[in-house]
């Protein structure tokens, strides 16, 4: 792996951008877009962004038009127990383009200048469509369908390398993209699914920021916390360098860690609340602070979850972890509501409590956990 950042060919007028991001979510304002523009301020030879709006909402115009020069982020929240408020402007973003009505432009870009893509498309943008498979471009395609239009009109032009960095709340995104992009591509030629598999670097990724509201016309308010976890793997480039990007062997601990103190712990507090028949203005941070519920929240995540991070080594990781997330969770200027994360809760229950059951005896952890078992019982039956 040379783990050494993108570096860009040289620039034409202002306008050269070597990374390509699909999507314009507060998420990516308030993450890899400001992520990018420190790093260029601190003198690091990258970006800058061409941002794409895969919708092609025309609601959203305003908000294209305000990424390009200078919009703000706010950071609000806490470190080492310290509040903290401040405010960034970010600087990353050179144009912006919609595939509604700019795919021309994008198709050169695509072809020309980039060598990194980046995307948060949501759910919504990985859901196939009927026009996937239509030869001719059509704005109704799925975003993978358009990658591989992109990625067809870059073979048959330069056959450059690429790379592409998904950023969808996905478990192996970049293998999923991978994976979608050569079922479109099965009636294509050999050539060009030998360019896919050995030309184009797909990358998994894990990304983590509580963005908790947008800005207008553009930039977003977030916490603190920030990850971009990039599973490594030969030839990788890094979009840049950052304290919130960081290089790993696997994304499985960090996979697990997120899914058993900090999501387990959000459903958690939602079981509670749930069976409280709390009021629908209770905040995550309003529970923190109760000595009742934190109590309620360490105990389960001490007694029951930490033995199995004990068991497999990771007791350590698991305490930092815990703490950073506790901290979260206290964020005083967060309105994280319970109601909100209670929706579909028994769906939740068993994605996120009853999987570390056998988790926990997969490491060899024999430990009772009754307190757990009387959620996932209660919510879904026995396990």
């Amino acid at each position: 792996m040379s783990n050494r950042p993108l570096a860009p060919r040289e620039r034409h007028h202002v306008q050269h951008t070597p990374i390509l991001q699909f999507g314009t979510s507060r998420f990516l304002q308030a993450h890899a877009d400001l992520f990018l523009s420190q790093a260029m301020e601190g003198g690091q030879e990258v970006g800058p962004i061409t941002i794409v709006q895969s919708s092609g909402d025309p609601s959203r115009a305003k908000r294209l038009a305000g990424l390009v020069g200078s919009y703000p982020v706010r950071i609000e929240g806490l470190v080492d127990g310290q509040r903290l408020q401040e405010t960034l402007l970010v600087k990353s973003v050179a144009r912006t383009l919609s595939t509604a009505s700019d795919w021309t432009e994008i198709s050169r870009i695509f072809v020309e200048e980039v060598q990194i893509v980046l995307s948060n498309t949501g759910d919504a943008g990985f859901t196939p469509n009927v026009c996937d498979e239509t030869t001719h471009y059509d704005q109704r395609m799925s975003y993978p369908a358009k990658l591989t239009h992109l990625l067809r009109l870059r073979f048959s032009s330069t056959a450059a390398p690429i790379q592409i960095m998904p950023m969808e709340l996905i478990a192996e995104n970049g293998a999923v993209l991978k994976q979608r992009v050569m079922e479109l591509a099965q009636n294509d030629s050999l050539e060009f699914r030998n360019y896919l598999e050995s030309d184009v670097l797909w990358v998994n990724s894990l990304v983590d920021r509580i963005v908790s509201q947008p800005l207008e016309p553009a930039g977003a308010v977030a916490e603190p916390y920030a990850l971009w976890a990039i599973e490594d793997q030969p030839g990788l480039l890094l979009p840049c360098l950052h304290p919130s990007v960081q290089v790993v062997p696997s994304l499985v601990e960090i996979e697990t860690l997120k899914l058993f103190v900090l999501n387990l712990g959000h459903t958690f507090l939602a079981d509670r609340w749930r069976m409280a028949k709390g009021g629908d203005d209770v905040l995550v941070r309003h529970l923190l602070s109760d000595a009742v519920e934190s109590e309620a929240l360490t105990t389960i995540l001490q007694v029951e979850v930490r033995p199995a991070f004990e068991a497999a080594g990771l007791a350590e990781q698991f305490d930092a972890y815990l703490n950073t997330t506790l901290e979260r969770f206290a964020n005083p200027f967060l309105d994280h509501r319970i109601m909100d994360i209670a929706q579909n809760h028994a769906q939740k229950v068993s994605r996120r409590i009853a999987p570390l059951m056998g988790w926990a005896k997969a490491q060899g952890d024999r430990n009772a956990k009754p307190i757990l078992s009387e959620i996932i019982a209660r919510n879904n039956g026995q396990i």
